[in-house]
């Protein structure tokens, strides 16, 4: 129900009697379409009507008694002067109530982007760490409202976990550029916050320590799982590319392993020869094999998804600590490089496309160069030997 209420003002407001249901509009006789309503809960607010584009629209000015009859009064006025200007504030709060917020650039994220785009192991990991560290924060938080100093305090609470802050940090660099590509906003808030650094894990079996892990796979209740352990530590290949593997990727009379390139962290196809050991151990696994997968999961169709437990059962029994499934790959680059292989060579059989990556492992070419180096002491010492014999004592000369 509406009335004509004279002015508005404080003495106005006071002797308000809600009605028994629904609400009730005074209206002011000075500023057109200004009024004050009060509900049947006795809730007082101050609204503005208005047309724009021959369309009736109500604008809720404010609460009262948090905003005063009189600041109602000029921001209504200040309101009207908008529409003057073809402005229409109930449109731009509507637009900015539906506004997305981190959590929808996430979901869209993830399914615009990394559904599409990402290895299934990646995909796992942003869903991880989107539901569990990002959007508990921020999830509510307009996409366009974010701040640097917002993913500062995020990154920065997470510091006891550099490697998650530092990927906590890149998934929302990545969810901002999309935002900017989709123009939610014009910049990325994530641009200048530094990363924590990183301590690069320098761990790898021992010749015992891989003799050890062997004789426990020998002795394990599940050798499908057994063989997919033995083949990562045979070819240094990762754990997805060696879980979804296809007896059709292997050419076992050639002895090469194709990778297809939807399962290589690169995106692009390897070729990757197989050892002798490696051929023998497919061969074997392919004679007893009925499934399209080297090792079929339990879900029909699907290859194995996690063997984390297995291998934590067989570290158990072989007596090693602090090792985990990729341990292997950086046992296979770091022997072949201590016993003389290139860089270059090793970097190509792990299917790295940066020369910096396979860099790590330069410090463990540590017996080529002392056996280099020794080398060269032998010249310097040969050189030494026939010095000494040219040299005849002088006490012998006058003997002579």
């Amino acid at each position: 129900m509406a009335v004509l209420a004279g002015r508005i003002t404080e003495k106005v407001i006071r002797s308000l009697n809600a009605p028994r249901s629904g609400s009730r509009i005074l209206y002011d006789d000075e500023t057109p379409g200004f009024g004050v309503r009060i509900t049947a809960n006795a809730v007082i607010s101050f609204v503005l009507d208005y047309r724009i584009n021959g369309r009736k629209r109500r604008y809720t000015l404010g609460r009262y008694p948090e905003l005063s009859a009189t600041a109602a009064r000029q921001e209504a006025i200040q309101v009207r002067g908008a529409l003057r200007l073809g402005e229409d504030p109930l449109a731009e709060k509507e637009h900015r109530r539906d506004a997305p917020t981190v959590a929808d650039l996430f979901d869209d994220f993830m399914e615009r982007h990394a559904k599409i785009y990402l290895r299934p192991n990646s995909i796992r990991c942003y869903e991880v760490m989107g539901r569990k560290i990002v959007l508990p924060r921020l999830g509510r938080m307009k996409v366009a409202d974010l701040r640097r100093r917002d993913v500062e305090e995020l990154h920065q609470s997470l510091k006891d976990t550099p490697y998650h802050a530092n990927r906590a940090r890149a998934l929302l660099s990545k969810m901002m550029s999309l935002a900017k590509r989709w123009e939610w906003r014009t910049d990325n808030p994530c641009e200048g916050v530094p990363k924590f650094h990183e301590e690069k894990r320098d761990r790898w079996l021992s010749t015992e320590e891989i003799e050890r892990l062997c004789d426990a796979l020998d002795n394990h209740p599940n050798q499908s799982v057994a063989n997919a352990i033995r083949l990562m530590l045979l070819t240094g290949a990762r754990r997805g590319e060696v879980l979804t593997a296809v007896w059709d990727d292997f050419n076992f009379e050639l002895g090469v392993w194709t990778k297809p390139s939807h399962h290589t962290k690169q995106k692009r196809t390897e070729h990757v020869p197989l050892s002798p050991p490696a051929v023998q151990l497919l061969v074997s696994m392919k004679e007893k094999s009925a499934s399209h997968y080297l090792f079929p999961g339990e879900v029909p169709g699907k290859p194995l998804q996690e063997i984390k437990r297995a291998w934590s059962a067989v570290c158990k029994q072989a007596k090693l600590a602090n090792v985990r499934l990729h341990d292997l790959r950086h046992t296979y680059a770091s022997h072949l490089v201590s016993s003389g292989m290139s860089l270059p060579i090793v970097g190509r059989l792990l299917g790295h496309t940066q020369p910096q990556t396979t860099a790590r492992y330069a410090h463990l070419a540590d017996d080529p160069l002392r056996q280099a180096t020794n080398r060269f002491a032998s010249i310097v010492a040969a050189a030494r030997s026939r010095k000494r014999a040219d040299v005849v004592p002088l006490h012998r000369a006058r003997d002579a």
